[in-house]
């Protein structure tokens, strides 16, 4: 393994500093911020509306990759962004998180959508492991007790998908143009879950442990499939499934390694023998999606349809989810289906040009090159998170 890992040490380091993260300075607004979109051709869309995801998973990026390599492009970049994300996407008014704002920075989509918390507390949280900033551990905490406050659900459990600006109920709680109204999906669980083990981890509240340890048994015994290992996807408040059948093996792979990450921040040996199994099983059920070349397919739809294309997260999840599978859980093809897929990333998914991964892939190989290189969606998050992990584990 040893030669092995220098060239996973050497593709990360390449992959993150050269292709990701050069790509995404490049991305700053010297008015404020950082642009919303670049297209397929490489424009910048100077008019394009800001989503808290991507602002958020910015600050967390360049957080990371700073705390990693000290180097000071790094801060400046997630300082410039974490004072946007405070000034523009949070609610001074009511406390919450909004959606979208203008290209100005005037708020435009203005709900309170649980996924755009999770990730203001994750990324908030990891500027302060990164640099001591109180500024943004008090955001971080404010987010926290906001959700606290307004999204749990203290009857059924879990928390709401989503709420007016003013905590009001909502009526279309959507996170996406391809996700269905649903009053608690299994994303915003997930992603709650890793911001709340992410603050935990820099503010140990009593409290917020207890809210990590509640979010662990929620996607253990209310999201995970007991029979198939699969996460369903949609539920309504009393936790009945809506169009069940339906598996997302990326969900699957990220949650699986994910969730053990959030189990180990809490240094208890009982909460891990409790949970551990979760993450083998969901790793499990994830990698019936994995192929001969590598990758990952996408979905499968209740009918048995499978939905085959390869989204760049999938793939970049799938590299993490085997190492951790190798490194926690004792199963030791895991290092070579990681080396596998990231072989697969970079001879198919990188763009070596021009900068950051495209979209997808199809079922040949062939790299969808119309998505855009940067949206709300298309972010420095899973791709610099497997970079860094990849560091991580073979530093450390």
């Amino acid at each position: 393994m040893a030669n092995k890992t220098d060239i996973l040490l050497q593709d990360a380091k390449n992959i993150l500093e050269n292709n990701i993260l050069n790509f995404w300075l490049d991305m700053d607004d010297h008015h404020g911020g950082f642009h919303g979109r670049k297209d397929a051709s490489g424009v910048i869309d100077t008019d394009a509306e800001r989503y808290a995801v991507l602002n958020s998973r910015i600050v967390w990026a360049f957080s990371a990759a700073y705390k990693h390599t000290r180097k000071k492009e790094y801060l400046l970049a997630a300082s410039k962004a974490k004072e946007y994300f405070l000034e523009h996407f949070v609610d001074h008014k009511y406390g919450g998180v909004y959606w979208t704002v203008d290209a100005n920075g005037e708020k435009k989509d203005t709900k309170a959508q649980l996924y755009a918390h999770g990730f203001g507390i994750y990324a908030l949280s990891e500027f302060y492991a990164a640099t001591r900033d109180e500024e943004a551990l008090k955001g971080a905490i404010s987010i926290y007790r906001t959700v606290e406050m307004h999204f749990a659900d203290r009857e059924n459990g879990g928390y709401i998908e989503a709420l007016a600006r003013d905590f009001s109920p909502l009526e279309d709680m959507c996170l996406s143009e391809k996700d269905i109204n649903a009053d608690k999906t299994m994303n915003s669980h997930l992603h709650l879950l890793e911001g709340y083990a992410s603050l935990y981890r820099v503010w140990p509240d009593e409290g917020l442990r207890g809210r990590v340890e509640h979010l662990l048994e929620i996607m253990s015994t209310k999201i995970m499939n007991q029979d198939n290992g699969h996460l369903e996807l949609y539920f309504d408040r009393q936790w009945n499934v809506i169009q069940p059948g339906k598996k997302s093996y990326g969900h699957d792979v990220e949650t699986s390694w994910l969730a053990m990450e959030c189990i180990y921040s809490l240094k208890d040996i009982d909460v891990m023998n409790r949970f551990k199994p979760m993450c083998e099983k969901l790793y499990k059920a994830g990698m019936e999606g994995y192929c001969a070349d590598g990758s990952l397919n996408n979905e499968m739809f209740a009918d048995g349809t499978v939905e085959d294309s390869r989204p760049w997260w999938v793939q970049a999840e799938t590299v993490v989810g085997n190492l951790w599978a190798w490194k926690y859980l004792g199963i030791n093809e895991g290092a070579d289906l990681a080396i596998k897929t990231l072989e697969y990333i970079k001879s198919h998914l990188i763009d070596w040009e021009n900068g950051e991964w495209y979209w997808s892939c199809d079922v040949n190989g062939t790299p969808d090159l119309t998505e855009d290189k940067a949206n709300g969606w298309k972010c420095p998050y899973h791709n610099g998170r497997m970079c860094l992990q990849i560091l991580n584990i073979f530093c450390c």
